[in-house]
């Protein structure tokens, strides 16, 4: 791999010293969870883009390459190696989204090592489940990189040419009956194939947009996904701020063609929003107005969660709304009780976890988006005892842990658990979470 940016080395030992001040049974896990994207997953290519594996994977996927690098971005005016890096990732993905819109995963080099399913193929491709969330999660690592930095470089001809892309399948899968997209995995499992010869389930028009797969790469029940459409609320907003200022974009850029690309921004963000607001409520006899997880706007719901993000529990995360607000609280509610059937409760941990994983594994991105998004310091100090009590005495997080026996895990090496941990703990830190709490002894027991 890659020379690791002397700002990362620093702020990972500053991030182990503090945790063995303030918390030791983390200790040990946060400097190489804080290290583990950049230290084994990030490629540097010949063209000057960063490719990121997920880990045991070796195949990069928009929406975890954005995640698993998320947590460098505050750092990033501080060192000039690290901004040619997350702009190599940035590069790396609109490449990716003008290779294909619809696809959720690449490879590195050209070839057959993805999935040879039947949808529209391409040898850049490993795999071409469509999830909405893939075309949301660069403008979020755009967005937030520019608001970091400042720099409008990012902004060129390729980066207008991508959020056109991104907008019209957006729009187009507002009108699913007419999308020319549709996915088969012949002899896989349900949940890797999508039914009605490919197209899925029947939808009516609702305003929001279409998703076949969830973040799980699961497909999806009813085809309006709830979480990833309210991420496509906020990344459309994102968008339109970015294109309300034409002065970022080089003067080679047709200033009318970056105002329309914004109002279709704002009007998609509107759309989408109503459309959640009119079809994805629903009323729980014990929980009140809530969000459900899925709908086909013919009448059916799916009242769930699932641990990968986005999700419902991740709202506050993805800027959706705050964590205060009453429907997400009442939502929230639901998620953390039995009522939930991704909800466990065992020996030695009580979280989410998802249907692309073992019945009663609960996943460790779970846990902490519960701490991340949670207001209740009790709350958060009993995420983090499960999290320093169900690594397997790996110093590492993992995809999902039985609850009863943590050493039986899936995937030991999934950086995105590692990042988003990381996020938690630089969060925890910043927010002086300690310093009102005081130490946690022994959270090991």
């Amino acid at each position: 791999m890659n020379r690791i940016p002397n700002i990362l080395l620093e702020k990972a030992d500053e991030l182990e010293i503090y945790y063995q001040e303030h918390c030791p049974a983390l200790a040990p896990l946060a400097k190489q969870c804080f290290l583990n994207t950049i230290e084994t997953t990030v490629k540097e290519q010949t063209d000057g883009t960063c490719f990121v594996i997920t880990g045991d994977i070796e195949a990069m996927w928009l929406r975890d390459s954005s995640a698993q690098v998320m947590h460098y971005i505050r750092f990033v005016k501080e060192d000039e190696e690290l901004r040619r890096i997350l702009k190599g990732v940035i590069r790396k993905q609109i490449s990716q989204v003008l290779t294909d819109p619809y696809a959720n995963a690449f490879n590195e080099t050209p070839g057959k090592q993805g999935w040879q399913d039947l949808t529209k193929l391409n040898d850049w491709v490993w795999e071409r489940k469509y999830e909405l969330d893939s075309l949301c999660a660069p403008i979020y690592l755009v967005y937030r990189y520019w608001k970091e930095t400042e720099e409008t470089d990012i902004f060129d001809g390729e980066f207008l040419t991508m959020i056109r892309e991104i907008l019209g399948v957006i729009r187009k899968e507002q009108h699913h009956d007419n999308s020319c997209y549709s996915f088969q995995r012949p002899g896989a499992r349900p949940t890797d194939t999508l039914p009605c010869e490919g197209r899925g389930t029947p939808v009516g028009y609702t305003g929001m947009s279409w998703s076949g797969f969830r973040p799980s790469d699961d497909s999806c029940t009813y085809g309006y996904l709830i979480p990833s459409n309210m991420m496509a609320v906020v990344a459309m907003g994102y968008l339109e701020e970015i294109l309300g200022h034409p002065e970022l974009f080089s003067g080679e850029e047709n200033g009318t063609v970056i105002q329309k690309l914004a109002e279709e921004a704002k009007k998609l963000r509107e759309e989408i929003r109503q459309g959640i607001e009119e079809y994805a409520v629903v009323r729980h006899p014990v929980y009140g107005e809530m969000y459900a997880y899925e709908t086909d706007g013919l009448g059916h719901h799916l009242c769930m969660d699932d641990a990968n993000s986005p999700s419902l529990l991740a709202l506050p995360y993805l800027d959706y709304c705050t964590r205060n607000d009453e429907r997400y609280q009442n939502t929230r509610r639901f998620i953390l009780s039995e009522e939930n059937p991704y909800y466990f409760a065992g020996k030695e941990a009580k979280g989410i976890g998802s249907p692309h994983t073992p019945d009663q594994y609960i996943w460790h991105i779970g846990i902490i988006m519960q701490a991340l998004t949670s207001t209740d310091s009790e709350e958060i100090g009993t995420c983090l005892e499960y999290l320093a009590k169900t690594h397997a005495d790996t110093n590492f997080m993992h995809e999902s842990f039985d609850k009863n026996d943590s050493r039986n895990y899936t995937r030991s090496w999934f950086a995105w658990a590692n990042s988003l941990f990381a996020e938690l703990l630089l969060r925890l830190k910043e927010e002086g979470f300690f310093s009102h709490r005081g130490v946690l002894l022994p959270l090991t027991e």
